[in-house]
């Protein structure tokens, strides 16, 4: 993987409420995404490429954050299923023989 370094200094904040500390850091991004975070400042959607990184970190978090969402209640409804008695069929012909009892019953 190529990898260029950025060639501005990126400030990441604080997470202070004043956000009086920065701290300045390198990082390394490839080819492409140094592009597009040159691209995003060149046509005015950021003052930045701080602005560019800070806002992809806060995205990052979100997303991992519902990701964690999305876990726990697939877990509640995991534990859910197992606590509803679910009863293991016996075979295929089992299982079709029940979705022909729920096709009817909808129907009637």
């Amino acid at each position: 993987m190529n990898l260029q370094l950025i060639s501005t200094s990126v400030a990441i904040f604080a997470t202070n409420a004043l956000m009086s500390n920065v701290e300045k850091v390198s990082i390394a991004l490839t080819q492409d995404m140094l592009a597009s975070v040159k691209s995003a400042v060149a046509s005015g959607d950021y003052a930045s490429s701080s602005e560019v990184v800070r806002e992809a970190l806060r995205d990052w978090k979100l997303r991992r954050a519902l990701e964690a969402q999305s876990i726990e209640e697939v877990r509640r409804l995991v534990k859910v299923g197992i606590e509803s008695g679910f009863e293991p069929h016996t075979g295929m012909d089992e299982i079709k023989a029940e979705g022909r009892r729920r096709l009817a019953r909808r129907a009637a």
